[in-house]
C-alpha cells in the first residue's frame, strides 16, 4: 500500500512511529511516571517516619559544633572518614553529621542525627546525594531512575526520557495531520479527543521532564554536558585548591552513581574549624538556614560551605574558605549564575518537586497521574480499535511509510535519525530495534503474499 499523496504519506509515518513508541516505550514511561509520582508525594511521609531523627523537642542554646561532631564520631567510631556536616539551624531541627562509608553505594552516606542542645544521637541510617533523602525515598528514587538494577537499569529511564519527547511532538503532529476537517461523533473519535485533549495538557510537562531526566542519564548525559561546556552553560563551582586551577565538578554526579573523586590521606582535623568556618561563611553573606560544611580532604585543599535550600527563592550560594587563615578564597552566588545555569538548577529542582514546596509536590502528582491515564488511554485505544485495523491493512509498517514519502522526506528523516541516535545512544538502539522488528514483519507479509499470489 501505497500513501496518495505527501500528506497521507507523513500521517502513516507519524501514526506508526507513534503507536511503535507507545507499544514499546510507553510502559517504561508509565512506571517512570508512576514511581516519580511516588517520589514527590512522600517527603512528608519520610518526615513522619524519621520525625525522631530529624526533630527534637528540646530548647535551649545550641551546643558548638564541634561538640556535636565529637558525640556523633564517638557513636559511629574512628573507622569512617568525616564527609560533611549539615548544621540544625533552625529551632528543633537535628545537626546531621554525615561519613564516608566504603560499604555503601555511589553518593550514600551514613549519617548521625545529634540533638544540637542535648547532644543526644537521636538516629543513625544512610542519607543519599545533595538532597539529602533518607531511606524510603532513596528506595523509590533507586526504582525511578534505575529498577534497583544500578547502571545497566538506568537504561530504561533513559530510553523513556529519550522517546517521551518524541512522542509527545509526534503525538501533536499526528493530530495536525490527521484530525477531520468536521467533527465526527463516534465512539473511536470520542475516545480520540480524550486522549489528545490530554496530550496538549501534559505537553508542557513531558518536554521539561524528557530533557531534565536526559542530563541525569548515563549515555545521553554525557553529551548534554560537553554542549553545556562549549556553551559556557556549567553551573559555576567554587574553586577549592589552595594553589592552582578548580577541577571540574559534575553537578549531576549524584544522578548518575558516580563515586567521589579518588581518596588521599586524611589530615588531622580540628574540630572547632567547623564553628569558625560557620561564623566565617555567615560574615560572607551565607545566610540560608540549611547549608552543609564540607571539609578538605587534603591539606592543599580549602574549606567549602554551600547553601542548599533549592526551594524559591533558590539559595545555592557557595565560599571556599582557607582552614589555616580563614580567609574566603573563592565564592559563587546564584545571582551571578548564567541563564541557563540558572534555568537548569530550576528544572532539575522542579523535576525532583522542591522548587515551590507543596505547590510544586501537587503539581508533580496531578501530572504523574495523568501521564499514566493518558499511556493507559492510548493502549485502551489500540486494544479496541485492533481488530479492525489487522482485518483491513495487515501490512501497514514503518518501512512502507517511511518509503512512501517523497524523496527530500526520506533524507531528511534518515539524517534526523542518525543525529538524533548519536546525541541520544539509547534510542538510536531502540529505533533501530524498532526498524529490526518492523523489517521482519514486512518480510514475513511480503512472503506470505507472494506465496498466495503464486497458488
Amino acid at each position: 500500500m501505497t500513501a496518495s499523496t505527501p500528506r497521507a504519506a507523513w500521517g502513516n509515518l507519524l501514526r506508526r512511529l507513534h503507536f511503535y513508541i507507545g507499544l514499546f516505550v510507553g510502559p517504561f514511561i508509565f512506571f517512570a511516571a508512576l514511581t516519580g509520582t511516588l517520589y514527590v508525594a512522600t517527603p512528608q511521609l519520610e518526615s513522619i517516619l524519621y520525625k525522631h531523627a530529624l526533630y527534637s523537642d528540646t530548647t535551649g542554646e545550641a551546643q558548638p559544633l564541634a561538640e556535636q561532631i565529637a558525640v556523633a564520631e564517638k557513636a559511629i567510631g574512628d573507622q569512617l572518614r568525616l564527609q560533611a556536616v549539615r548544621p540544625g539551624l533552625i529551632g528543633g531541627e537535628t545537626t546531621r553529621v554525615m561519613f564516608a562509608d566504603p560499604t555503601l553505594g555511589p553518593s550514600e552516606n551514613r549519617a548521625i542525627f545529634v540533638d544540637p542542645v542535648s547532644l543526644e544521637v537521636r538516629g543513625d541510617m544512610t542519607v543519599y546525594g545533595t538532597s539529602g533523602i533518607l531511606p524510603l525515598r532513596q528506595k523509590i528514587d533507586y526504582l525511578h531512575s534505575s529498577l534497583m538494577l544500578g547502571d545497566f537499569g538506568r537504561l530504561y529511564s533513559e530510553l523513556a526520557a529519550s522517546w517521551m519527547w518524541i512522542a509527545a511532538l509526534g503525538g501533536i503532529a499526528l493530530w495536525f495531520y490527521t484530525r477531520p476537517k468536521r467533527r465526527i461523533n463516534n465512539a473511536f473519535q470520542s475516545r480520540r479527543r480524550v486522549h489528545v485533549a490530554l496530550g496538549w495538557t501534559l505537553l508542557g510537562g513531558m518536554l521539561l521532564f524528557s530533557a531534565t531526566g536526559l542530563t541525569w542519564s548515563q549515555w545521553a548525559g554525557g553529551n548534554v554536558d560537553k554542549l553545556r561546556t562549549q556553551m559556557n552553560w556549567l553551573t559555576p563551582q567554587v574553586n577549592t585548591q589552595l594553589r592552582g586551577p578548580a577541577a571540574e565538578v559534575d553537578s549531576h554526579a549524584e544522578h548518575r552513581g558516580h563515586h567521589d573523586a579518588m581518596m588521599m590521606p586524611e589530615m588531622a582535623m580540628d574540630l572547632t574549624l567547623f564553628d569558625n568556618v560557620l561564623h566565617v561563611a555567615r560574615e560572607a553573606g551565607i545566610d540560608a538556614n540549611k547549608l552543609e560544611i564540607r571539609p578538605a580532604k587534603m591539606a592543599e585543599q580549602a574549606w567549602t560551605v554551600t547553601e542548599i535550600d533549592r526551594g524559591w527563592p533558590t539559595q545555592v550560594d557557595a565560599v571556599a574558605i582557607d582552614p589555616h587563615s580563614m580567609q574566603i578564597l573563592d565564592q559563587t552566588r546564584f545571582a551571578d549564575f548564567p541563564l541557563m545555569a540558572k534555568l537548569t538548577r530550576w528544572g532539575v529542582d522542579f523535576h525532583m518537586g522542591i522548587l515551590f514546596g507543596l505547590v510544586n509536590q501537587l503539581i508533580l502528582i496531578v501530572f504523574g497521574v495523568s501521564l499514566c491515564v493518558l499511556i493507559a488511554w492510548g493502549y485502551r485505544m489500540w486494544w479496541m480499535r485492533r481488530p479492525a485495523l489487522a482485518s483491513r491493512n495487515p501490512v501497514l509498517t514503518l518501512c512502507q511509510c517511511w518509503l512512501s514519502l517523497p524523496a527530500s522526506g526520506r533524507g531528511m528523516t534518515l539524517f534526523i535519525s542518525v543525529m538524533l541516535g548519536m546525541m541520544m545512544p539509547v534510542m538510536g538502539f531502540s529505533l533501530a530495534f524498532f526498524v529490526l522488528i518492523d523489517w521482519l514483519r514486512w518480510r514475513a507479509q511480503s512472503l506470505l503474499s507472494l506465496s498466495e499470489s503464486t497458488k
